[in-house]
């Protein structure tokens, strides 16, 4: 008993240093800047092995330097709450339970016809992550589906969120989030979409940015897609709205 009741011990020890850690990273982001983030790192790795070389754009710019267009167009593609939530929108992920739990009961009823079509489109699943989250995760987790990440991913969105302000969170989040294969952050997604520092996007360029978000690649890809374009528009038209902070 005494061994199990150590090791419990030992394991609570390990994972009390780890957010101590967690805080410790968090507090100097305050003022530095994150070299590089973990979803970065294992993408610089992926592209190394399958590529064998690595083709890599990314400027850290302040938030001053970044177009407000920008800010609102990703705060109303992304997360339209972000500016008085404590880090988690809880109506936006009980929304995305219902609609995930929707689409998972559609393909059940469509199992037949699925079996015999082996390339069936699996169901869409719709995140309700807001800004923090995603920063979290991006920051320090892989991208496993447990409910131990999960829970870790919880933790730090509160860390953020205590740690440092709603500008400094999307500063950090606007440096360093995925336009594309290879480009980071929104001076390197206005160069290499607009020959452009973020500073000077329109409107309409930065909802495109923003609509990108959830698939970079695949629109990297697909620029002249008509969802692309008219989500863009959509987006244009919420901007407005769109509370910085």
């Amino acid at each position: 008993m005494k061994r199990v009741f150590n090791w419990f011990a030992l394991c609570l020890l390990a994972v009390l240093a780890l957010q101590l850690f967690f805080v410790a990273r968090i507090a100097a982001m305050a003022v530095l800047a994150p070299e590089s983030t973990s979803f970065q790192r294992s993408e610089m790795w992926r592209v190394v092995t399958e590529k064998g070389e690595l083709r890599w754009r990314q400027e850290w710019v302040p938030y001053a330097h970044i177009s407000d267009h920008l800010k609102r167009a990703v705060i109303a593609s992304e997360d339209d709450g972000f500016a008085n939530h404590d880090g988690v929108d809880w109506d936006a992920l009980e929304k995305a339970w219902e609609k995930n739990a929707k689409a998972e009961q559609k393909a059940a009823a469509r199992k037949p016809t699925a079996t015999a079509k082996p390339n069936a489109k699996p169901p869409k699943v719709v995140g309700g992550s807001t800004i923090t989250q995603q920063l979290a995760k991006n920051l320090f987790l892989s991208g496993e589906r447990t409910l131990v990440r999960k829970g870790q991913e919880f933790v730090l969105t509160m860390l953020l969120e205590a740690l440092l302000t709603k500008e400094r969170i999307l500063e950090i989040y606007l440096n360093n989030v995925e336009w594309g294969e290879g480009v980071f952050g929104a001076e390197a997604a206005a160069q290499h979409y607009y020959r452009k520092p973020a500073a000077k996007l329109s409107a309409f360029e930065a909802a495109r940015l923003a609509v990108m978000l959830p698939r970079p690649k695949y629109f990297e890809k697909m620029p002249n897609s008509a969802y692309l374009t008219g989500r863009a528009g959509v987006i244009v038209g919420r901007m407005g709205g769109a509370e910085l902070p």
